[in-house]
C-alpha cells in the first residue's frame, strides 16, 4: 500500500509539473482493495508524505488524521459505479477549464476525441463542489466516457491505472487547447458519426505491440 501511496503523491505532483494543474488544486484516486486512496484536501502536493494519503471505503467512510479531498464523492461514486476504472485525476487544466467556463464540451472536431472513449467528450452542468449534485452530473456526463469537462470547474479524467489517466487528462487538455484555437477562426467542421465510430474501432488495438518471437 505504502508503494501506491507514493505513486498518488507522484501522479498529483506530475500534474503540476506538466502544467495541467496549479497548487493545490485537482485531486488524484485510485482503488486500493475494496476502497480506494485519494489526495487530502488543503495540503500542498510537494509537501504530502504517504500517510497523508488518504483510505476511503465506497460508503464514504475515511481513515486516518487527515480529510479527503473536497471532491471525494464523485471518486467514490465513479469507482462504485464504474468497475472498469481504477484511478481518477481531476484538473483545472487551463484550456479545458476555459472551455467548461464557456459550458462547451469538445465534440469531434479532431479524431483524438476518441481517446476520451467516445464521439464527443461532454461537459457537465454546473453544481456546487464537492456536492452529490455534481457527483451525479460527472456520472452523467461520464456514461460511455473515459473523461469529462465540469462546467465552471475542470477536468475530470480516469483510467485502468494512474499513468493512463494521468496520460488522458494531459491528452484531452491538448485538444482543449487546439479546439479553442480553431474557435479563435469559427466552428470547425465535425467527423461525422460513422468516421468516430470506425476510429473507436481502430482505438480499440491503438498502440498494443503484437508479440513476435
Amino acid at each position: 500500500m505504502s508503494s501506491l501511496r507514493a505513486k498518488v503523491i507522484d501522479t498529483a505532483l506530475k500534474m503540476n509539473a506538466l502544467g495541467i494543474n496549479q497548487g493545490k488544486a485537482g485531486n488524484v484516486s485510485v482503488r486500493s482493495g475494496a476502497g480506494f486512496l485519494v489526495t487530502p484536501t488543503g495540503m500542498a502536493y510537494e509537501h504530502l508524505q504517504p500517510e497523508d494519503i488518504v483510505s476511503m471505503q465506497l460508503d464514504g467512510t475515511h481513515e486516518g488524521a487527515r480529510l479527503p479531498s473536497s471532491e471525494w464523492r464523485f471518486h467514490c461514486d465513479i469507482f462504485a459505479q464504474r468497475a472498469e476504472i481504477h484511478a481518477i485525476v481531476h484538473t483545472h487544466s487551463v484550456h479545458a477549464t476555459a472551455l467548461a467556463c464557456l459550458g462547451r464540451g469538445i465534440p469531434a472536431f479532431h479524431y483524438m476525441v476518441a481517446v476520451a472513449g467516445g464521439r464527443d467528450i461532454r461537459c457537465a452542468p454546473y453544481a456546487t463542489f464537492g456536492t452529490k449534485e455534481l457527483s451525479d452530473r460527472a456520472l452523467a456526463a461520464l456514461a460511455g466516457r473515459k473523461a469529462c469537462l465540469l462546467a465552471h470547474h475542470g477536468l475530470i479524467a480516469t483510467g485502468a491505472d494512474l499513468d493512463q489517466a494521468l496520460a488522458l487528462a494531459v491528452e484531452v487538455e491538448a485538444l482543449a487547447h487546439i479546439y479553442l484555437q480553431t474557435l479563435h477562426t469559427g466552428e470547425p467542421a465535425l467527423l461525422g458519426e460513422e468516421e468516430m465510430d470506425r476510429v473507436l474501432e481502430k482505438f480499440k488495438n491503438y498502440g498494443q505491440q503484437a508479440n513476435k518471437r
